[in-house]
């Protein structure tokens, strides 16, 4: 515990609770403010158009000037993928392993900041020292190495927010957790738990990685053509995985995905991968081998894996078109909103030929704690306070039903949505109110420019096309010059709709003449009475609403 007495205590979600990633957590400690994972969202697919999506950070800018520093767990998109935009707004320190500050600054040379930024490499040895508390590490077992669970010391005891983890007892070298260390806060005494709640739902154990190594041999020896595996960027276990296999059978390895290449040259570069020189082949050099002496890795160019896949279904993967011969290995679990573009995605490689498998053929071994692993970490740390976090809404329920059947009451378990504020002052923790919080979405360099009434548009677009109207008046004259002309796009077929045309064009006409016979009128009394008349028209001869557009101009 640290000397000085804390008065005042805040654990707000930013993001990372009530979804599938997007983690930003906020601890206060009396005056000083630190962020834990800066992480960024896939799109669902009602998000039409959208890149990625991160944290509302307005509540870290109004308070900018007491961000005493970012700490990140892990070097997932899900923790790492937003601090480019973060660091564009708020100027603090950002403390992570070796691994993960690598590929947090891989963020920065796509997005620069205005203000240089320091980082500091941190080990499970490490300790940060600030006014009101001090910062540890300790190992978690994750699917990226070097992955870290974070403390903040206080006077009420330990603040342990645990990143993503699971217990893996067949884990080794940088992946091998600090049991112990987990254990001996537990005996000091932890004061809130933060813990990872992505596999609350699922009973027992989470497989080990051991399981899938025999699994992913026994598929290379099987495979009679080509082999593709599709995974996240990141899942540097993943990766390595295969390139012991490949070894072991003879195989030579390629990488497809800008990202998948960066990630994996930077894991390169700092030892975290081991391959021999001789597994690995550029992508453009898998023709010169026979099929049944390749394996292709597969990710998207956001790190994202189903994009890959689709890419080469839909014959625009430039290095790769699918074989009858080929196998395909979807290593990873869909995030909401993906689950039918998967599936989709699945049918048109199964009508190509090729054999596909997926976690239902357990090739998927989760990076997350299940309910049995959940209750060892809460067993471990005996916490007074329980935050369940990185999950759905109904995972943070499961998180919290679990810890409740091990002793915890409700009482003593806080189920936060994005901006509430769960804070302990006066001896006692309770909900205080909300901070702003949300979605910020990014499309190409914008930023939080498209918001729900753009998506509205795009979705209406989508479904029921466009409809314009173009009319040119003589003001002079009173008259209409040239039009009524309606274009089409996305709603009917003009060549087989022209009594609906016809029709269409007849009402503008009726509605423009009427208005310019006044001394005066307002262009936008026009514009709206068409819109309104033309909807109501044409929603009743098709049961369709496309978005209705009249361009009215004079001379």
């Amino acid at each position: 515990m640290v000397k000085v007495k804390n008065e005042l205590i805040r654990i707000i979600p930013l993001g990372g609770v009530g979804e599938i990633g997007k983690a930003m957590y906020v601890v206060e400690i009396d005056e000083e403010i630190f962020v834990v994972d800066s992480g960024l969202m896939f799109p669902e697919n009602e998000m039409l158009g959208i890149d990625i999506v991160i944290p509302d950070i307005t509540y870290l800018e109004e308070n900018k000037n007491r961000v005493k520093g970012i700490f990140l767990t892990h070097g997932h998109e899900d923790s790492i993928g937003s601090i480019a935009y973060l660091l564009q707004k708020i100027q603090a320190p950002v403390y992570g392993s070796k691994l993960t500050i690598a590929l947090a600054k891989t963020h920065l040379k796509a997005l620069p900041t205005k203000q240089s930024v320091k980082y500091f490499e941190v080990t499970n040895k490490s300790r940060m020292n600030f006014q009101s508390t001090y910062v540890t590490f300790f190992h978690t077992t994750h699917s990226i190495p070097d992955s870290f669970g974070i403390v903040f010391h206080t006077s009420e005891g330990a603040i342990v927010h645990t990143g993503e983890f699971k217990f893996d007892q067949s884990a080794k070298g940088k992946y091998r957790p600090d049991i112990a260390k987990i254990a001996s806060l537990g005996e000091e005494g932890v004061f809130i738990l933060l813990s990872d709640s992505t596999e609350a739902e699922r009973p027992g154990y989470t497989t080990s990685e051991a399981v899938i190594e025999n699994q992913l041999l026994e598929t290379f020896h099987a495979a009679r053509g080509r082999i593709l595996v599709s995974l996240y960027a990141s899942n540097f276990i993943r990766i390595q995985q295969v390139f012991d296999k490949a070894k072991e059978t003879g195989k030579k390895v390629a990488i497809a995905g800008k990202s998948l290449e960066n990630i994996f040259e930077i894991g390169l570069d700092l030892g975290y991968f081991t391959v021999d020189e001789e597994t690995i082949i550029p992508i453009r050099e898998i023709s010169k081998y026979n099929d049944d002496e390749i394996v292709v890795i597969l990710s998207g160019n956001q790190g994202e894996p189903l994009e890959a896949l689709e890419k080469i279904v839909r014959k625009h993967h430039k290095d790769i078109k699918i074989k009858d011969t080929d196998t395909v290995l979807i290593t990873f679990t869909p995030s909401p909103g993906m689950e039918v573009s998967m599936f989709q995605t699945m049918n048109q490689l199964a009508k190509a030929g090729a054999k596909v498998l997926t976690s239902s053929k357990n090739v998927h071994v989760s990076g997350h704690g299940s309910q049995e692993d959940l209750k060892m970490m809460l067993n471990l740390t005996r916490p007074t306070y329980f935050i369940p976090i990185q999950g759905e809404y109904r995972m943070l329920i499961a998180h919290s039903k679990l810890a409740q059947a091990i002793g915890m009451t409700k009482s003593e378990i806080f189920i936060a949505d994005k901006g509430d504020i769960v804070e302990y002052k006066n001896g006692k923790m309770r909900m205080s109110g909300r901070v702003q919080a949300g979605n910020v979405l990014i499309d190409g360099i914008g930023i939080g420019d498209v918001g729900n009434i753009v998506l509205r548009d795009r979705k209406l677009l989508s479904q029921d096309g466009i409809f314009i109207v173009v009319v040119t008046l003589n003001r002079a004259q009173k008259k209409i010059a040239s039009g009524p002309e309606i274009l089409s796009r996305g709603f009917v077929y003009v060549r087989e709709s022209e009594a609906l045309m016809d029709e269409s064009a007849k009402l503008v006409r009726t509605i423009v003449e009427k208005y310019v016979n006044k001394e005066t009128f307002e262009w936008t009394n026009i514009k709206q009475e068409i819109r309104d008349t033309l909807n109501s028209y044409l929603f009743q001869q098709t049961k369709r609403r496309p978005m209705i557009i009249p361009i009215i101009m004079e001379y």
